[in-house]
């Protein structure tokens, strides 16, 4: 059910986002975005439940229980930001500020994890890093993400350079994935309490392969309807996949660390996303042949696409391997 409502959600927003683009520019998406955080913020705090937190919080104050590893998050924040700068910043071109900031990154994963291991109260229990399943889970988590951003990268470019949609179609068009998403979100949760968590992992991937490979040469013969059909393909495997994996990691998680592992797994999503918009996107440019993507020929830019998601299905495909490999050792 959470995974259909994300799903509803992020169907909306590119379909939305044409239409605003359109009419009214490009700032109008993120005041809307804006206003909807805001009411985001307000529903939050009238339903969510606070009384745990309210709880822990006056322990702290009052000296009982564990305290907040302030040093941890810090460590994490500065971590996470200069990781998110090295994979975004230089519009394209990869230089020595961002080896810079990614070697910054490194050395902050580093203390974060040396820390870790020393506080009274970690941020996140150093055991979970070695747990035979999350550890596969993350991974696989953001490799899975890392290609799903390349819809996002790669596909506007595609459908407006290379087939000539405008904002409106290009947003219309991008919205096919998130409703056969939602639309299939309930199914596949039901799947994998029928089938079980880790076959059902194993399947979502290998339809995300195929639909990889599908994107890499269905648009360039069929045009929309190719693109179309390999999207049809490719989010019923995601969603399978993100209900089997997350099913799979809470199964087997303490009651008390739930929270935090549904955080680790919500991380890996969002690293996967920075990465992919980087990595996929220069993937996609450096095909293309040139940093002016919205330049080139539509040729070029059928020819990056079909390579990119020739790429993703590479990447797919180890995140298959990192699945098989997970589901042997736990026999054993």
């Amino acid at each position: 059910l959470l995974g259909t409502m994300s799903a509803i959600g992020t169907a909306l927003g590119p379909s939305l986002g044409g239409v605003l683009i359109a009419s009214l520019g490009w700032r109008a998406i993120f005041l809307v975005t804006a206003g909807l955080g805001v009411v985001a913020m307000i529903l939050a705090r009238r339903f969510l439940p606070g009384d745990q937190t309210a709880t822990i919080l006056r322990s702290e104050a009052q000296g009982v229980g564990p305290r907040f590893d302030i040093l941890g998050t810090l460590l994490l924040a500065l971590t996470l930001a200069a990781y998110a700068l090295a994979m975004t910043a230089g519009r394209g071109h990869f230089g020595g500020t961002n080896i810079a900031l990614l070697g910054m990154a490194v050395l902050g994963a580093g203390l974060f994890l040396y820390a870790q291991r020393r506080v009274a109260s970690p941020l996140v229990k150093p055991a979970l890093f070695s747990d035979p399943v999350l550890a596969p889970s993350l991974a696989m988590n953001g490799l899975v993400s890392t290609v799903m951003m390349a819809t996002l990268v790669v596909g506007p470019f595609f459908l407006s350079r290379a087939l000539g949609l405008d904002e409106a179609q290009v947003g219309a068009v991008l919205s096919i994935g998130p409703v056969v998403s939602a639309l299939c979100g309930v199914t596949a949760g039901r799947f994998v309490d029928r089938l079980g968590a880790s076959a059902m992992v194993v399947a979502g991937l290998v339809l995300m392969t195929i639909g990889c490979l599908a994107l890499a040469l269905l648009p360039g013969l069929f045009g929309v309807a190719g693109y179309a059909a390999a999207i049809m393909l490719l989010t019923p495997g995601y969603q399978l996949f993100q209900a089997a994996n997350n099913t799979a990691v809470m199964a087997n998680v303490d009651k008390n660390e739930r929270g935090v592992v549904s955080g680790m797994l919500s991380l890996s999503r969002n690293l996967g996303l920075i990465t992919g918009t980087a990595v996929m996107g220069a993937v996609f440019a450096f095909t293309v042949g040139t940093g002016e993507v919205g330049a080139a020929a539509p040729e070029a830019v059928a020819g990056g696409m079909a390579f990119t998601f020739a790429v993703a299905a590479g990447l797919v495909a180890l995140a298959v391997a990192i699945a098989v490999v997970g589901g042997l050792r736990k026999r054993r």
